[in-house]
């Protein structure tokens, strides 16, 4: 016992504090500091760490991030920086190697198939020399076997055919390509490529083939629109300038 305490003369040991009727004070939750206890300052990342922040990332529709459409002047993935109007010469020698590739092979199948088709037309005409001035019989004969070979032969149809197909679908498939990349495998060669004006983009199949239509307004007055590029500010041809396409120089 200690009588030295004048607040506790009979020695007794201290109680916790206790609340209103008799009740325990709560424990403050763990991690939060209660009342009247130190709080604690947040924890800082040491001084030359960068900062993380969150950036919230726009949603498209299905959950999938939108991405903004490539300016003019910028590279689509995949594809050259570019550096600025293709030149006539370029669009000249791309439109040449695109016709080796898809135009060559149709050329030759048509030569085939004319030659064909001259060869039976001559073989049509009567052959006479043999006949005297009064064998009529002789005449009747030579009359009637030209009509028989003046058809158009087997080959010469299909000649043609074969290369009105072909040439189809390459007209097509280089369209494809145009459209979609903008580059034909001739522009790919020369690094060039045919986009559209205000966006920088290919101008997908369906202008391209707009496009290939108005080359028909190139064509008057001795290939006028053709030869436009020459001292044309945008090196445009008369269809580009209908359309709204440039074709600029990838490297």
């Amino acid at each position: 016992m200690s009588f030295g305490d004048p607040n506790n003369p009979y020695g007794q040991q201290p109680q916790a504090p206790q609340g209103p009727y008799g009740q325990q004070p709560p424990v403050p939750p763990q991690g939060q500091p209660g009342y009247g206890y130190p709080q604690q300052a947040p924890q800082q990342q040491p001084y030359g760490y960068p900062q993380q922040q969150a950036v919230p990332q726009q949603q498209g529709y299905g959950g999938y991030p939108q991405q903004a459409a490539t300016p003019y002047g910028q590279p689509m993935p995949g594809m050259g920086m570019p550096t600025g109007y293709a030149s006539w010469g370029a669009r000249v020698g791309a439109y040449l190697i695109d016709y080796l590739i898809a135009g060559l092979l149709p050329t030759i199948l048509y030569i085939v198939g004319i030659a064909m088709s001259a060869s039976a037309a001559t073989s049509s005409i009567p052959d006479t020399s043999a006949c005297s001035p009064t064998d009529q019989q002789c005449y009747t004969d030579a009359i009637n076997a030209a009509s028989e070979s003046s058809g158009s032969p087997a080959g010469a149809i299909i000649c043609t055919v074969l290369a009105a197909l072909i040439g189809l679908g390459a007209g097509i498939f280089l369209l494809v390509k145009e459209g979609a990349t903008g580059q034909t495998p001739g522009k790919k060669a020369l690094n060039i490529r045919l986009v559209k004006e205000t966006t920088g983009q290919p101008i997908g199949f369906g202008m391209a083939f707009v496009r290939k239509l108005c080359h028909a307004l190139d064509g008057p007055l001795c290939g006028l629109g053709f030869w436009w590029p020459l001292w044309d500010e945008k090196s445009q041809t008369f269809a580009d300038k209908i359309v709204g396409t440039v074709v600029v120089k990838t490297q």
